[in-house]
């Protein structure tokens, strides 16, 4: 059973025929497995590992070539941490630029912030600047509340 909507799927198909693709078993099984974990920024290898539960004849080869064509056609996004992993996680329709993340320094969790905290110094920027900004991409880091609680 797919996680994908029809419409999803359909949409999909498109995208990746007008580029000279076809969604494969294997591709729809790595979207899948990103919409089931969704808000768990995994790693290619962490993609893998989960795929591999379904489509045991995945390569991880096939997962990191799907990984970067889905994030080439505007689908996930890759997610750099400073932790020397890129991590993915799926785009989200209603966004206008990618969601900011709480990253912990001492446990690694991830925590996303709703809303766009950065509407208002964007527009100040853009004025100021002549600059029209297309996406932006906001981390802070620090301690999660069990960390600080363990302090």
């Amino acid at each position: 059973m797919s996680n994908l909507s029809l419409e999803e799927i359909k949409k999909l198909k498109d995208d990746l025929k007008q580029r000279g693709y076809k969604l494969t078993p294997q591709r729809r099984a790595i979207l899948d497995g990103l919409v089931k974990n969704e808000g768990k920024h995994l790693t290619v290898e962490e993609i893998y590992d989960d795929v591999k539960l379904e489509c045991p004849e995945i390569g991880l080869a096939t997962v990191y070539r799907t990984v970067l064509l889905l994030e080439e056609m505007g689908i996930i996004y890759r997610l750099d941490l400073e932790d020397g992993c890129a991590r993915y996680e799926l785009v989200h329709e209603n966004e206008n630029h990618r969601h900011h993340h709480l990253v912990c320094s001492n446990c690694g969790k991830v925590i996303e912030v709703e809303g766009d905290l950065l509407d208002t110094l964007e527009v100040n920027i853009e004025s100021k600047y002549n600059f029209k900004i297309m996406d932006h991409s906001v981390k802070f880091f620090g301690l999660c509340d069990e960390c600080q609680s363990e302090n």
